[in-house]
C-alpha cells in the first residue's frame, strides 16, 4: 500500500490538516529553503502529531552531529538526505536514513535503486534549492529499469496526478510539498485533496 508524506510544513493548522486527513508522514524542511523551518518551532508541531504519523527531517550537505542534534531534539523518526552526502554518512545517523536522488536520466534511478541507504526517494531536479521544484521527471524511466526495491515518489505530484503515479508506478510512498500549496503557502484543502486522491486510488 502506499503511504503519504506531505513535506514543507511550517504552521500548525495544515499540520493537523495532513494528520486529520490520514497521512502517514510530516516533513520539516532544515536546510536552505523557503519552506526552511526552525528546530524549536519543529519541535513545537511535533508534539501535536500522534504515534503513528512519522516526522521527517530534511537535509541538505549537514554534518552527522548537526543531525543527530536535530533528530534527537524534534524528535524525528527519519532523516531525508536531499544533497550530495556520501554514503559513509548514513552509518553515521542514528535514525533510519531516506537517501534522495534527482533523475535526469535513467541512469540516474539505476544509481539511486543501488543505493546502500535504508529508502530512496526519487524526485525531479531542484531549481533554486534541492527538491521543491514543482516539476515532474519521465516517469517512462521506470519501465528501463528494474524497480525491485521500495522507492518513494516526489517531483511535481499533485492531487490531479497522483491517483496515475500509484496506478502505474505503485511506489512505497508519495512525497508532496508544492503540488499542495496555493500562492507558495500550503493549502489545507489541497493537503486534504492530496490525501483522499491516493486513497481512492488505492480503494
Amino acid at each position: 500500500m502506499t503511504r503519504i508524506k506531505i513535506c514543507g510544513l511550517k504552521e500548525a493548522e495544515h499540520v493537523e490538516a495532513a494528520v486529520f486527513a490520514g497521512a502517514d508522514a510530516i516533513g520539516f524542511v532544515f536546510a536552505p529553503s523557503k519552506r526552511q523551518i526552525t528546530l524549536s518551532k519543529a519541535a513545537e508541531l511535533a508534539k501535536a502529531i500522534p504515534f503513528p504519523v512519522k516526522k521527517v527531517g530534511v537535509f541538505v550537505n549537514a554534518t552527522a552531529e548537526e543531525i543527530n542534534a536535530t533528530a534527537q531534539a524534534v524528535p524525528l523518526d527519519y532523516v531525508q538526505l536531499h544533497g550530495d552526502e556520501p554514503d559513509t554518512l548514513l552509518d553515521a545517523i542514528e535514525v533510519p536514513v531516506i537517501k534522495a536522488f534527482s533523475i535526469r536520466s535513467k541512469e540516474d534511478l539505476e544509481r539511486a535503486f543501488a543505493s546502500p541507504a535504508p529508502l530512496v526517494l526519487v524526485d525531479a531536479p531542484g531549481t533554486t534549492h534541492r527538491g521543491g521544484s514543482g516539476h515532474t521527471f519521465d516517469w517512462t524511466y521506470f519501465h528501463q529499469v528494474s524497480t525491485s526495491r521500495p522507492f518513494i515518489l516526489a517531483g511535481g505530484l499533485t492531487p490531479e496526478n497522483v491517483g496515475e503515479a500509484v496506478r502505474d508506478l505503485q511506489p512505497a510512498m508519495v512525497d508532496v510539498s508544492s503540488g499542495v500549496e496555493t500562492d507558495g503557502r500550503k493549502d489545507s484543502e489541497k493537503i486534504k485533496a492530496f490525501i483522499r486522491a491516493v486513497r481512492e486510488e488505492l480503494g
